[in-house]
C-alpha cells in the first residue's frame, strides 16, 4: 500500500509537472499586426534577459503623454494580438512600453513563470536605462497573467503606480471552487502569487474587474485587492468580460484610469 500511494503522488507530480507549462501559457508566434496598422508609430526593441533570451519589445511614445506605462500582457497571444489594447492605452495620452515573454511573438525561448520573472528584469532595467521619461510617473500596468508580472516588477524596481487588470491573488485561488484541481494544484510548481508580491508593496494601485469575467472571477479579483496594504481603489466594469478588446464601460473604465493618474503626486516621481 505505501508503495502504491508513493508511486501514485510520483505519478501525480510528474503528470502535473508537464502538463503546468500547456496549461498556463498560449503564446502565438510572429508579428503580424503592429500599432502602425492602427495609425501610430512605434518602435521596436531587443532586450536581452540575464540567461540568454532575447526579447521583442514595442516603445509606442507619445510627445504629450500625462504618463508612462509598462505592460504587461496576459497569458496568451502576443504584442500583435494585444496592439489594439496597447494603442488604446497610448490614445489616452499614455507613453506605452509592452514587452513579449519568452517563447511569444519573436521572442527566443520558452515559456516558464520562473522565465518570465527574468523577463521582467530585463524589461524594467532596459526602460530604467533607455526609455524611462522623468518628466512622467511611472505605472506598472499588468492584466491577468500580467498581474503577477506587475507585482513581481514592483518587488524590482520603483514604479510610481500600479494597476492591476483582470487579476487574481495565485493560481491556486483559481481552482478554490474545483476540489480536484485544487488538490493537483498542490503539485504544480508555478505559484504567479500576485498577492505575495504585492504585500510588501505600498505604491499606489488601482485595481480593475469586470463583474462578468469568465475566466479570472470577480470575487478573485476582490480579494486580491483585500490584500493590497498601500493606497488603492477598486473600480467594477458592469458587464466586463475578461477578453474584452474594449472596455464594456468605457466611460468608466477610462475616467478611473484618469482620476488615478491624476491623483498621484507629482513632487514624488521616481526619478532615475
Amino acid at each position: 500500500m505505501i508503495v502504491l500511494i508513493v508511486a501514485t503522488v510520483v505519478l501525480l507530480v510528474w503528470g502535473v509537472r508537464q502538463l503546468e507549462p500547456r496549461m498556463a501559457f498560449f503564446p502565438f508566434s510572429g508579428e503580424d499586426v503592429t500599432p502602425r496598422q492602427f495609425g501610430v508609430d512605434f518602435v521596436g526593441h531587443t532586450l536581452d534577459t540575464a540567461d540568454g533570451e532575447r526579447l521583442r519589445a514595442w516603445h509606442i511614445p507619445r510627445a504629450d503623454a500625462v504618463a508612462q506605462v509598462v505592460y504587461f500582457h496576459g497569458n496568451g497571444g502576443n504584442l500583435s494580438i494585444w496592439a489594439d489594447v496597447l494603442v488604446g492605452l497610448w490614445r489616452e495620452r499614455l507613453d506605452v512600453v509592452a514587452v513579449d515573454y519568452r517563447g511569444y511573438g519573436v521572442s527566443s525561448g520558452t515559456p516558464t513563470e520562473q522565465g518570465l520573472y527574468r523577463d521582467v528584469d530585463a524589461t524594467i532595467a532596459y526602460v530604467d536605462a533607455e526609455l524611462r521619461r522623468g518628466d512622467l510617473p511611472l505605472i506598472y500596468w499588468g492584466r491577468s497573467l500580467g498581474t503577477a508580472m506587475a507585482g513581481y516588477a514592483a518587488t524590482r524596481g520603483r514604479p510610481d503606480a500600479i494597476v492591476l487588470e483582470a487579476g487574481f491573488p495565485s493560481v491556486r485561488s483559481l481552482f478554490d471552487r474545483n476540489p480536484v484541481m485544487l488538490v493537483l494544484s498542490a503539485f504544480s510548481t508555478y505559484r504567479f502569487a500576485t498577492a505575495e508580491w504585492m504585500a510588501g508593496v505600498t505604491t499606489p494601485t488601482l485595481v480593475i474587474h469586470g463583474d462578468r469575467d469568465s475566466v479570472i472571477p470577480y470575487r478573485l479579483g476582490q480579494r486580491l485587492y483585500e490584500t493590497l496594504p498601500g493606497p488603492k481603489r477598486f473600480v467594477t466594469i458592469p458587464g466586463g468580460d475578461h477578453n474584452d478588446p474594449a472596455p464594456a464601460d468605457a466611460p468608466l473604465y477610462w475616467g478611473a484610469v484618469r482620476e488615478f493618474i491624476a491623483s498621484l503626486d507629482r513632487r514624488s516621481f521616481h526619478l532615475r
